[in-house]
């Protein structure tokens, strides 16, 4: 197994155990650039953890289902069944979400997600 491949296992088990905070300082790089669909992207791993700790604080899980993952080379591709109740974005959501992460000496430098969020009745 390659370390990419193997850093990706890592991270996902993580991921898939709730530690999203710790995953994060320990996978991704002091310069890392992540965006979500079209949006201007943040940069920096000060920022990222910002923004992503404000989604943590206000999210309750129902399901969170890793289903596919593809890495060559020094990409990977993950793609992820989520459901989730948001109380900044006011409704439950349920949707697949596609991570394309690119990986610069085992850690992520850029990663891209692409979702359409979905309303739960």
């Amino acid at each position: 197994m390659t370390q990419t491949k193997q850093r990706v296992h890592a991270l996902n088990e993580m991921i898939l155990k709730g530690k999203i905070m710790e995953a994060m300082n320990e996978f991704y790089d002091h310069d890392v650039v992540m965006g979500e669909n079209n949006a201007e992207p943040t940069v920096g791993l000060t920022a990222n953890l910002e923004r992503e700790q404000q989604f943590v604080d206000h999210t309750t899980w129902y399901d969170c289902k890793l289903l596919d993952v593809v890495v060559d080379g020094d990409t990977s591709m993950t793609r992820w069944y989520l459901d989730f109740h948001n109380t900044q974005y006011g409704d439950r959501m349920a949707f697949t979400q596609v991570a394309v992460a690119k990986w610069r000496d085992g850690k992520i430098a850029d990663e891209r997600f692409y979702y359409q969020p979905q309303v739960v009745a």
